[in-house]
């Protein structure tokens, strides 16, 4: 079984880390995104299984990008990465619709639970 992920953040490096965590994990990424606008799009055009994807990124935020996805396919799996300190946001992102959050700096374990959690397999 082949689980499709959009890795969506601003910063190259982040998505570079995300990367290597879920595809060692077993996961395939199909798409990413710098930003809330191209997550809606590449999340349009590939209907991934799951996305990974910054709360705060430039053009638009990451909670405007989930309800705008969640417009689009309700039963969308976003699984939300914020950094520490940022509990008001993640409280928020969780009342819109995520799924789930991982916080940076990333931990790999957590992350590939999470995937797994939101997913419902062991």
């Amino acid at each position: 079984m082949s689980i499709n992920i959009v890795i969506v953040d601003d910063l190259a490096f982040i998505k570079m880390v995300l990367r290597d965590i879920v595809e060692k994990g077993g996961f395939r990424v199909i798409g990413e995104a710098s930003n809330g606008e191209e997550a809606v799009q590449v999340y349009q055009d590939k209907r991934p299984d799951i996305v990974l994807m910054d709360i705060t990124m430039p053009k638009m935020d990451g909670i405007t990008a989930l309800k705008k996805i969640l417009k689009i396919d309700p039963h969308a799996k976003v699984i939300m990465c914020s950094a520490l300190g940022q509990q008001r946001l993640i409280i928020q992102a969780i009342q819109t619709g995520a799924k789930d959050f991982i916080v940076k700096p990333f931990k790999p374990e957590r992350v590939l639970k999470s995937i797994k959690k939101v997913l419902d397999i062991a």
